[in-house]
């Protein structure tokens, strides 16, 4: 989830330094979401406790989306961004469901993670669901 982010980041910042001249601060907001990006995954893998093999899919996708969304990134950053943006749109989607699986109590409502709380500021007794609501807002700002 953080690649996009991470690749317009540091291609806008070869781009800037080739050009010699500012992002308009791009460079910061594109860095900003690739690590809001991967508080989301830690904070889920606090949660879910993958298996090796778990960690190890996450390894590979992401190896893999790296050099796609490079290629495309370097060809098209708005085809490149407006993908990120419908990705984006769809883990509101995700989320929204999640939140009802919550409601319902199909999911239990866990204590939120210390990181999420550090991160997001959260009140020391969170839940799961209040993790999902501050992520879901992320997700809604990045699109």
């Amino acid at each position: 989830a953080a690649v996009p982010g991470m690749v317009g980041g540091m291609l806008l910042h070869c781009k800037s330094l080739r050009r010699f001249e500012h992002s308009g601060g791009w460079i910061r907001v594109l860095l900003e979401e690739a690590e809001n990006e991967r508080m989301h995954l830690m904070t889920f893998m606090e949660v879910a406790k993958p298996r090796w093999y778990e960690r190890a899919l996450v390894f590979a996708v992401q190896g893999i989306f790296w050099n796609f969304y490079f290629v495309a990134y370097v060809i098209s950053p708005k085809v490149a961004h407006r993908a990120v943006g419908y990705l984006e749109e769809e883990a509101i989607h995700s989320y929204n469901e999640f939140i009802k699986e919550l409601d319902s109590g199909n999911i239990p409502n866990v204590p939120a993670p210390a990181i999420a709380i550090d991160y997001w500021r959260l009140a020391p007794d969170s839940t799961l669901r209040d993790v999902v609501m501050v992520v879901r807002a992320d997700e809604a700002h990045h699109s």
